[in-house]
């Protein structure tokens, strides 16, 4: 998938989802578009791959019987 996103120096590109994962870890962008939301994620503010808070409870997908 081909992703439009904009460098910190303010200029705009097209890059694979490799090319993606790879400016993020670099800290080379400020935002991309996300064709999913219908808008920019800025990589500051928004939620990103691999990034989010663990969760520790029960496996919510699991059955569970009935008491």
């Amino acid at each position: 998938m081909i992703l439009h996103v904009q460098y910190q120096d303010h200029r705009y590109d097209y890059v694979d989802t490799h090319t993606l994962d790879r400016l993020l870890e670099g800290k080379n962008l400020r935002q991309f578009y996300r064709p999913s939301e219908r808008r920019w994620v800025d990589v500051h503010r928004d939620s990103l791959r691999g990034t989010g808070g663990g969760y520790g409870g029960l496996n919510r997908r699991q059955f569970q019987k009935a008491p």
